[in-house]
């Protein structure tokens, strides 16, 4: 779904759970750092990654566009993510699960190297003083001759981008040669905050189409089979973020780890961030929508959180987050009576909007 020239955006199939090892008794106080430093991890992509989404919706920048979901991309969505889920089950099950790894190694660290780049972009220009020789570069890869050249490749980037890609590799050398934990979440933040930033829901229905989707998909291949906790533990990726429950006994050579995917913290942060558009859109300095929707989204995390350290099972957390999600901002549009403006809200493409303005330009002169 990506365009070329933008930063990739990779949302894990296997839709994650949360899940502690089982052989490894946690004491009180590990199980309680470890469970809520993911659930303070959780919220940082969340949050910010909402925030810069409605910044990204109004950019007209090449690379900073977003990539919207239609309510016929929301659909298959679901249908998609299982074939590839059951595809990589067989694959761990017929192939030797170091090569995989291995290659899943090399794919994550190209795409890791550049998210965590443009997700450190802003705070660099931040940093960096205004005397700063900030240079300006190009990278241009075309096809064809002068007549009919076609741009395939254009992107801008400045002195700054490059300190930002340079540590980024950093981070990915040190993920592929150690898989230390720490590379991983840092990858895994990045992977996060890019997809609730880049990865627009056209409106709350196709939204509602998406979360209730994988409700059955999660709760299906968590409770119905063995298939999703299988993968999450083979899949030697960031698509998921850990965090050691023995790290008060081992320090950061911990390895008996709590984990959360990435799929928990995307699928209802794209939601949560259209409705701090839809805030926005309504212009009464007011963030109801987004707040409710960022609290409900605690509760449910929370709550599974709770069920699973209850029951010493893995959880599908999208089988408590998606009717806190979608519940709690329904009820408050019920309360103040918008509703109706909720569900007609519709976000338009930013290349529709520049093509809308320049026809009315045009009517205008004429």
């Amino acid at each position: 779904m990506s365009e070329p020239d933008q930063v990739p955006v990779p949302v894990p199939e296997a839709s994650p759970v949360l899940n502690a090892t089982e052989r490894f008794v946690a004491s009180a106080q590990g199980s309680a750092l470890a469970y809520g430093s993911l659930l303070l991890m959780a919220l940082l992509p969340i949050f910010f990654g909402a925030l810069r989404s409605v910044s990204c919706s109004k950019s007209k920048n090449a690379s900073d566009m977003p990539e919207t979901i239609t309510s016929r991309d929301a659909a298959r969505f679901p249908i998609i993510a299982s074939c590839t889920l059951f595809g990589l089950y067989l694959f761990f099950k017929v192939f030797s699960q170091e090569y995989i790894n291995m290659l899943l190694s090399v794919y994550f660290f190209g795409l890791g190297v550049l998210a965590l780049s443009h997700t450190m972009s802003p705070l660099m220009s931040r940093i960096f003083p205004e005397s700063f020789s900030n240079k300006q570069y190009q990278l241009l890869f075309t096809q064809g001759s002068e007549e009919s050249k076609e741009e395939i490749v254009n992107y801008e980037f400045d002195t700054k981008n490059l300190v930002c890609l340079v540590i980024s590799a950093v981070v990915g050398v040190w993920y592929v040669l150690k898989k230390h934990w720490i590379a991983n979440n840092l990858f895994g933040l990045a992977f996060a905050l890019n997809g609730v930033e880049l990865l627009h829901l056209n409106n709350v229905s196709t939204g509602c189409i998406l979360l209730g989707g994988l409700f059955v998909y999660d709760v299906f291949w968590v409770f119905g089979t063995n298939v999703m906790v299988t993968v999450a533990k083979s899949f030697e990726a960031p698509i998921k973020l850990v965090f050691p429950q023995d790290l008060l006994e081992r320090g950061l050579d911990a390895s008996n780890f709590a984990m959360l995917g990435l799929g928990d913290i995307v699928i209802p942060g794209i939601f949560i961030a259209l409705l701090l558009r839809f805030d926005v859109s309504l212009k009464k300095n007011s963030r109801t929508y987004f707040y409710s929707s960022f609290l409900a989204y605690i509760f449910g995390l929370g709550l599974t959180i709770f069920v699973m350290h209850t029951f010493k099972h893995a959880q599908p957390a999208l089988l408590y987050l998606v009717p806190a999600c979608v519940g709690f901002p329904v009820v408050v549009a019920l309360f103040k009576g918008e509703l109706t403006e909720m569900f007609r809200y519709e976000e338009t493409p930013p290349e529709d909007t520049e093509v809308k303005e320049d026809s009315e330009t045009e009517k205008k002169d004429q």
